[in-house]
């Protein structure tokens, strides 16, 4: 079974930083991608960035210029690193690793972010 475990979410004013990390438990996989989304009561759950094993990211607009994306998808990690955070940005984020036509998630971390 594929566990992906997050972790760095927590409490933070307007204008803070945080940074997400996320990690298959156990033996490392050759993921195709890796992902992070996030989600807000009553609301889907959006795409906020992307990773691929080439090394391309891609961002939702929201967040463009404000979150970076990194990590190795050759050892099952990726980073989202948040900056200038705003209160909009508050909702729990997932990670998620794709891999052929398999997808795999996390158990989610939150993010409050206050004004």
């Amino acid at each position: 079974q594929v566990q992906l475990v997050e972790s760095g979410g927590g409490l933070v004013q307007a204008g803070g930083s945080l940074r997400l990390s996320c990690r298959k438990s156990g033996s490392i996989l050759s993921f195709n991608a890796m992902d992070w989304y996030r989600q807000t009561p009553g609301k889907q759950r959006e795409l906020v960035a992307s990773f691929t094993s080439g090394g391309s990211a891609n961002y939702a607009d929201s967040v463009k210029g404000r979150f970076t994306i990194s990590g190795d998808t050759a050892r099952s990690t990726v980073y989202l690193q948040m900056n200038s955070l705003k209160p909009e940005d508050t909702a729990v984020y997932y990670c998620a690793a794709h891999l052929q036509s398999s997808d795999y998630w996390g158990q989610g971390t939150q993010v409050t972010v206050s004004s």
